[in-house]
C-alpha cells in the first residue's frame, strides 16, 4: 500500500511494455510552439519526470509531439503526448478488454463494497529499450523518452488490463516462480543504487568518471527488463502457488471492485487481492481506495445495495451542454451520451436525428427543429435520481 497519492511505486513483476511497428522507419515530428506562459510549467513537469526516474533523455530517431492541454482550474496544464503517427503504425495486442455491462452485473446485490486504485496506473510498467525510443517525444525544452509506460499508447489499456487480471486469477508467472524474479530484481536494483552512490562520489575525482557518463550506462535493472524471462507472458509457466483466486473481483484497468453480502464476506475477500499484488509487485494506492462502504463510485457509477445510478456530477455536465454548432460537436455529444445509453428507454430512436445532421445543416437556413427536439429529449431522458436494480437491467 502506498499511502501518498503522488508516490512513485517501483515497477511490477514479470510484466513489460513493448511497441511493435513492424519495422516501420522511425517517425519525426517537430516540437509544438509551446505558449510562453506555459513553458515554465513544462519545465517544472519534465523536472518532475526525470527526478522521478520516469523519463529520461533521448537521442531516439523517433519524435513524437507534446500537447498542452489546460485543467479545469484554466490555469494548471496537463502535459500530453500526440502518439497519433506512432499508434497508426503499431500493432494492435490481441487482448480482450472487459465489457462495462459485464462488470456491473449484480453487483446491487452486495450490501458492502471495496474499491482498490492502483497506484500510479500505467507508470507501474517498466519499457523495454526498443519501446522506450519509439515513446520518444519532443518539446521545446529538448527530447525525452519514456522509461516507464506513458498514457496514450494504443496497446497501454490492454497490457494493463492483461497484467491485472493475472494478478487476480494468478495464470502464470515468471519463470522459476515469483520469488526467484523478485530475488533477482531486487538483486539488481541494489547493484544500480551502488553503482549511482560509487558515480557520484566520484564524479569531483581524477578518475574522469561523472554521474552524466554512469547515467548512459545500462544498468543491471534495466538488463533484466530487457531479457527474455521480463515478460511473463511469452515466456512464463503455469502458477502453480497456492494463492486463492479473487473470484469474486472486478477490474477495469486500474480501478479494481469488489463486495461481500456480509461484512466479514467483505473482510474476507479484501484479505485476498493484497497478497496477490504483493507477489507481482503491484502497488495499491490507500489514500485513492475505499474500504468496507456501503456506496462506491465505479466506471462513473454509483454502486449500492438500491441499485446503480449513472454519476450526477457527469450527468449533470452532459445535461448542462448547450446545443452544438458543428456536427463534431454533436459527435462529442452523442459519444458522451452512448456511456448511458442503457439507461435510456428509446435511446436509438431519439438519436437517429442526431446522427443523421450534416455539417451544412448547421448553416443559417439549416431546419434543425427535430434535430433539437431529440437533442432536448435526450437531455431530459437523462436520470438524475437513483436507478434501481430493476430498471437498470431493464435495457
Amino acid at each position: 500500500m502506498i499511502s501518498s497519492g503522488n508516490a512513485l511505486p517501483p515497477p511490477a513483476y514479470g510484466v513489460v511494455c513493448d511497441i511493435d511497428v513492424q519495422g516501420h522507419p522511425p517517425i519525426k515530428q517537430n516540437a509544438q510552439r509551446v505558449p510562453l506562459r506555459h513553458l515554465k510549467k513544462v519545465y517544472e513537469l519534465l523536472k518532475g519526470l526525470l527526478k522521478g526516474g520516469l523519463v529520461s533523455f533521448s537521442t531516439s530517431p523517433w519524435a513524437s509531439p507534446i500537447v498542452i492541454v489546460l485543467k479545469k482550474n484554466g490555469v494548471d496544464i496537463r502535459l500530453c503526448i500526440d502518439y497519433k503517427m506512432v499508434n497508426a503504425a503499431t500493432t494492435i495486442m490481441e487482448y480482450a478488454m472487459p465489457l462495462v455491462d459485464d462488470l456491473l452485473t449484480d453487483l446491487e446485490k452486495y450490501l458492502w463494497y471495496c474499491s482498490l486504485d492502483a497506484a500510479s496506473g500505467f507508470w507501474a510498467i517498466m519499457m523495454i529499450r526498443r519501446a522506450r525510443q519509439i515513446s520518444a517525444f519532443v518539446c521545446a525544452l529538448g527530447r525525452l523518452e519514456w522509461l516507464r509506460m506513458p498514457f496514450g499508447l494504443k496497446n497501454a489499456p490492454m497490457i494493463y488490463q492483461r497484467m491485472i487480471d493475472n494478478a487476480l486469477w494468478g495464470f502464470v508467472h515468471p519463470k522459476g516462480g515469483w520469488k526467484h524474479y523478485a530475488a533477482l530484481m531486487q538483486s539488481a536494483e541494489e547493484r544500480d543504487r551502488v553503482q549511482r552512490e560509487e558515480s557520484g562520489t566520484n564524479a569531483n575525482t581524477s578518475t574522469g568518471v561523472t554521474k552524466f557518463d554512469a547515467d548512459l550506462r545500462a544498468s543491471q535493472a534495466e538488463e533484466l527488463v530487457n531479457s527474455p524471462m521480463a515478460d511473463m507472458f511469452t515466456n512464463g509457466e503455469a502458477d502453480a502457488s497456492k494463492l486463492t483466486p479473487v473470484f469474486e473481483r472486478r477490474s477495469f484497468v486500474d480501478d479494481i471492485c469488489f463486495g461481500g453480502e456480509s461484512f466479514e464476506d467483505c473482510l474476507g475477500t479484501l484479505d485476498r487481492p493484497p497478497a496477490q499484488f504483493e507477489e507481482c509487485r503491484i502497488s495499491i494506492s490507500f489514500t485513492k481506495s475505499i474500504f468496507v462502504q456501503s456506496k462506491v463510485d465505479f466506471l462513473s457509477r454509483e454502486v449500492t445495495r438500491a441499485g446503480i445510478r449513472a454519476d450526477p456530477k457527469k450527468l449533470k455536465a452532459i445535461t448542462e451542454l448547450s446545443f452544438p454548432r458543428s456536427k463534431k460537436g454533436m459527435q462529442s455529444f452523442l459519444e458522451a451520451l452512448d456511456y448511458y445509453s442503457r439507461y435510456i428507454q428509446d435511446f436509438a430512436v431519439y438519436c437517429a436525428a442526431l446522427y443523421q445532421v450534416k455539417d451544412e445543416d448547421f448553416a443559417a437556413e439549416g431546419d434543425l427543429s427535430a434535430v433539437r427536439r431529440s437533442f432536448a429529449t435526450l437531455q431530459r431522458k437523462l436520470p438524475s435520481s437513483g436507478i434501481s436494480a430493476e430498471i437498470y437491467q431493464y435495457t
